[in-house]
Formats: C-alpha cells, sequence, structure tokens
C-alpha cells in the first residue's frame, strides 16, 4: 500500500513510436489492478530519448489508451499532486539524488557520467507478485561479458538519467506502490533494489507478465499482423473486443468465462491469477472474441463504426435511413468476424453496384428462365411485402408446380445479394422492398 493506504499503479510508456500491443496489455494490468482495488493509475511519460520522443507519438499513445477505454487519473494531460509526468521535465530530481548518492560514497563521476557502485556480498529477495520468490545475489545484478562485477551508469555523460535510475527516482516520488511490467524487466529489478536500498527507500510490489509470443511461439514481431492498437481498430476491431482479448493474454476470469465486459474484468481481476506461462496472441482467438461482442452490440453503435468501412467499400450509406441500416445490420445476425467483414457482407443492402460486380446470372439456364420470371411476377405482385407472406406463397406455389423452393430462393438470393450464402433471403427481401427487388430481378431479366 502506499503512504496513503490506496494502490497506485502507472504505465510509463516512450513516446517513440505508436502503443504497441506489448505496451497495451502492460497498461491494460495497472489499469485492471488499480480499478479493482479502488486505488489510482497514472499516467507517466519517460521522454528522455530525446532524438525519437516526440509529442505527436505522446498523442498518439494516449489515444490508443483512450481507444481501448484505459483512462488514467494523474498524467501530463491531467496533473496531479505527484507531477511533472514527462521524465524530461524532473531532470532537477535526478540530480539531486545523485549528488546525494555521490555525497554518500555510493557513486562517482567518470568521463562526465555519474556511476552507482554495485555492492557485493548483498542477498537480494524479490517477491514477485507472479513470478514468486527470486534470490540473486548483489554483484550477480549487474556484469560484464567476463562475468566481473559492472557499476550501472545512473547519469549518462550528457545529462539524462539512465532507465535504471530514473525508474527509481520516479516510482518513489510519484508514491507509486506496484510496479506492474513485462518479465522482460526481471533481470533490470534487482539493480533498482539496490538503488532503493541505497537511497533509504522501500521498494514497491512487483509483478511481472507473461512474454506475448506469436502463434508461432516467437517473440511477437511485425510478421505476426498488427503490432499497434490503431491497426486493430483499421482491420475493424471494437475496443471492447481488444480490451477483452488482451485481458485474456496471461489470466481469465476463471469458470470457463472469455467473453467479458470491462466491469467483470475489474470485479474479478486478481494478480494472483495471472499465469508464468508465455500468452500467444492469436488472432482466430481474437476473431471470435470481436464476433461475439459483435453480435450483442447497440445497433446506433454498430451502425456508427461500420459506415466509415461502407463508405470505404466506396458505398454511400448517407442514401439511407439510420433506421433502415440499423435494421440490416441486426439482420445479419453475427454475420462477420469484424465490422470490416460485416461491411463487406452487406454490401447489398447499400447499393446495388456490388451485386452487379459479383454476379452475371449465366449460371441460370435459359430453359429454367420463363418458369423463374412468372414466379418473381408473381411473388412481387403479393399484396403484403413481409417475409412471411413471401414464403408462405413460395411454397404454395413451389408445390403447385412440383418444383424444390430452392429452385427459386436460391437464383432469387443471388439476384439480390450476389452471394450464396445470405440471411433468410424473404428477409432480405423485407428489408430491401418490394420496388428494390423488381429492379433487380429485373436487371437480370427475371422478371417478366
Amino acid at each position: 500500500m502506499s503512504r496513503n493506504g490506496n494502490v497506485r499503479a502507472r504505465f510509463a510508456p516512450s513516446p517513440t513510436g505508436a502503443l504497441h500491443i506489448g505496451g497495451a496489455h502492460t497498461a491494460l494490468f495497472n489499469w485492471l489492478w488499480a480499478r479493482h482495488n479502488g486505488g489510482v493509475f497514472i499516467l507517466r511519460v519517460e521522454d528522455t530519448d530525446a532524438e525519437r520522443s516526440t509529442a505527436e507519438y505522446e498523442q498518439t499513445i494516449m489515444d490508443g489508451l483512450r481507444w481501448l477505454g484505459l483512462d488514467w487519473d494523474e498524467g501530463p494531460d491531467k496533473g496531479g499532486g505527484f507531477g511533472p509526468y514527462r521524465q524530461s521535465e524532473r531532470m532537477e530530481l535526478y540530480r539531486k539524488y545523485a549528488d546525494e548518492l555521490l555525497d554518500g560514497g555510493l557513486a562517482y563521476r567518470e568521463n562526465g557520467a555519474v556511476l552507482f557502485r554495485i555492492r557485493e556480498g548483498l542477498d537480494l529477495l524479490l517477491d514477485d507478485a507472479i513470478y514468486g520468490e527470486i534470490k540473486i545475489r548483489s554483484e550477480k545484478s549487474s556484469v560484464t561479458p567476463d562475468g566481473t562485477v559492472k557499476d550501472i551508469v545512473i547519469i549518462k555523460s550528457d545529462g539524462m538519467p539512465t532507465y535504471n535510475y530514473a525508474v527509481v527516482i520516479d516510482d518513489h516520488a510519484m508514491d507509486i506502490n506496484w510496479v506492474i511490467r513485462g518479465e522482460d524487466h526481471i533481470a533490470n529489478t534487482p539493480k533498482q533494489m539496490l538503488l532503493y536500498s541505497a537511497l533509504g527507500w522501500t521498494p514497491p510490489r512487483f509483478a511481472h507478465l507473461p512474454m506475448i509470443l506469436g502463434k508461432d511461439k516467437k517473440k511477437l514481431s511485425k510478421r505476426h499482423g498488427a503490432t499497434s492498437v490503431f491497426e486493430y481498430s483499421d482491420m475493424g476491431y471494437l475496443p471492447d473486443s481488444v480490451f477483452n482479448f488482451l485481458a485474456l493474454l496471461g489470466w481469465s476470469p476463471g469458470g470457463g468465462v472469455e467473453i467479458f465486459d470491462r466491469t467483470t474484468a475489474t470485479d474479478l481481476f486478481e494478480l494472483s491469477k495471472v499465469t508464468k506461462k508465455p500468452a500467444v496472441l492469436d488472432v482466430d482467438k481474437l476473431n471470435y472474441v470481436n464476433q461475439e461482442h459483435l453480435k450483442v452490440m447497440n445497433p446506433a453503435l454498430k451502425r456508427h463504426i461500420v459506415e466509415p468501412f461502407w463508405t470505404e467499400l466506396g458505398l454511400c450509406p448517407r442514401d439511407h435511413s439510420a433506421k433502415y441500416l440499423e435494421d440490416a445490420l441486426s439482420l445479419m445476425g453475427g454475420r462477420g468476424q469484424t465490422t470490416k467483414e460485416l461491411a463487406e457482407y452487406s454490401d447489398y443492402f447499400v447499393d446495388f453496384s456490388p451485386v452487379k460486380e459479383r454476379y452475371d446470372a449465366s449460371d441460370i439456364a435459359q430453359d429454367r428462365r420463363p418458369l423463374l420470371c412468372v414466379f418473381y411476377r408473381e411473388l412481387t405482385s403479393i399484396p403484403e411485402w413481409t417475409a412471411g407472406e413471401m414464403e408462405a406463397f413460395a411454397r404454395k406455389w413451389c408445390e403447385e408446380n412440383g418444383i424444390a423452393l430452392k429452385e427459386v430462393a436460391l437464383p432469387l438470393r443471388w439476384a439480390l445479394t450476389g452471394r450464396k450464402v445470405s440471411p433468410g433471403v424473404f428477409e432480405v427481401a423485407e428489408l430491401l422492398g418490394r420496388d428494390e427487388c423488381k429492379e433487380r430481378l429485373g436487371y437480370y431479366k427475371l422478371i417478366g
């Protein structure tokens, strides 16, 4: 617990690129732990790499966190009682404690840099909330290639602090009591513990998250697909789905539950349930999670998210009412694993042109056309244009003419949608409307 008794966790990205999946995963677990405990989630920007850090990347990272629904209580844009929240604005603090270490003989200057002396003969015990107890001798926390003890640079010759030093100063000064980060940082922790001890501070609790691997069990990289959260947005994934999916990388709410919202995740999240086993980023699993969230999504919100993808296809959804488009998407049911796929699968509701591009009716034999023309003429003349009335008429007509229902329903589906598979063809016809159906059948010369 912190000095005021609350859990204080942080996400501390470097603004040298967009918010990648590994960073988003770390941010999400910190956010969950803070929210689960009624604590505080802090955003701190580690921008000491002056050459690569930009304000644009900082904004992109914030936008990515907001897209995922990860709000923060303190940060560069919000302020707070422990600021400033950019390392570049905290240089005086780093110099202050470096001087303290120098004055105490615990550090020394060399070639313009400040180095921290690694004390030998100390037993360091890290009680990691996920990995358990990790023991290491202090002299093994920093070694040269030949195995000799290597003192660590804390202030570089250009005056900038190094990661292992700055993170200790910042976490202590900001009253951070839970450091939740990737397991690749385990090797850094003993060095940081030595700095905490040298400065007379109590270290926070540490929890190191499992590594995320591609489906080929190799370290995540661009060859595994999207690497930033915005790429997932562009591909048609919902923020709720990506949140859900990332939460499942190394954790589970239990009971076989895989689909959940933020409230459920927050209520059930426990670091003790996080696994040490590397997590696999399985796109098939993400597709499943996204599809399940799409199924229960508010119709108006679903339309709002799908509309840009229809536009991207060259269609004009604004030609239709919001209710018509929402009804079309509702009729699609669970079809489409992403909003991008859903837009593609439902394009025939927005415009007839994609149907004409996909289907030319060359599969309909000439000797079948007269019968189909009679059927479609009579079908489009029934008094009530409802799916139920259309189906009842079609079944009766087919029975009287000695043919199977599919012989008239399948060509109708192709003419209306340009696809072999769609929602119920009579439901599609009802929503399209009588006049539009007559126009599409007429284009294929299938109405007498």
